[in-house]
């Protein structure tokens, strides 16, 4: 199931699935580790890794974001060597912009008996009312949020946790995770002045990402 396009029939009903979605430009250790994470702390059957489709937030970024296809194939690799890892087409498949209560809403309706674990940032708490039709998101699934050691103050993040829980009745858990020091930006910026990111991604996508020429 890893190493082909997403059948979104194929899933078993009742299974816990987590979503781990982002544009992937390219996808990293980091969001493998965080992954990994959820899938251990809240014994997830599988973690769909799902690159964004029209990423329109990022559409101002002097380097434009590749093409999803790319970004999927990337996805693809990464989730090769664990066989609770899927990538996941669902986004790229769909027209128009990409919003995460569409996604969610959509994968509801397709698989009713299954409990979705959103993962996010911690950051993406914050900030998650200014999303498009935010309710629909809590209403379609459990909040794992990520916090890093190195990122939002913990104060500040709980509170916006203790808001949403008791404004919208928000299913949130707290993800701890390990300070991680990548980003997809420095690793395009490694790759386009000619330095390693070795370990920084999985081998077999740090290999495509130089056979093919990308962020070159």
């Amino acid at each position: 199931m890893n190493s082909e396009m997403t059948n979104h029939d194929d899933y078993r009903q009742g299974k816990k699935i987590g979503i781990l979605g982002g544009t992937f430009d390219p996808i990293h250790t980091a969001h493998l580790i965080i992954a990994e994470a959820a899938r251990d702390a809240f014994s997830l059957d599988e973690v769909l890794l799902m690159p964004s489709g029209h990423s329109y937030l990022k559409d101002d970024r002097v380097q434009k974001v590749l093409p999803p296809e790319i970004r999927f194939e990337m996805a693809r690799l990464a989730a090769e060597d664990n066989p609770h890892f899927t990538a996941s087409d669902f986004e790229i498949l769909r027209e128009g912009n990409t919003y995460t209560s569409e996604t969610l809403r959509a994968l509801r309706e397709l698989h009713p008996e299954d409990r979705l674990y959103f993962i996010v940032g911690a950051d993406s708490v914050r900030s998650i009312l200014t999303w498009k039709n935010p309710r629909v998101i809590f209403e379609s699934c459990t909040l794992l949020a990520a916090i890093r050691e190195d990122g939002v103050p913990t104060g500040e993040f709980l509170k916006a946790v203790d808001n949403l829980r008791s404004e919208y009745a928000a299913d949130i858990h707290i993800l701890e995770i390990p300070a991680i020091g990548i980003s997809s930006t420095d690793i395009r910026n490694r790759v386009k002045s000619g330095r390693t990111i070795h370990y920084l991604v999985p081998d077999k996508v740090e290999r495509y990402i130089i056979e093919t020429g990308i962020y070159r």
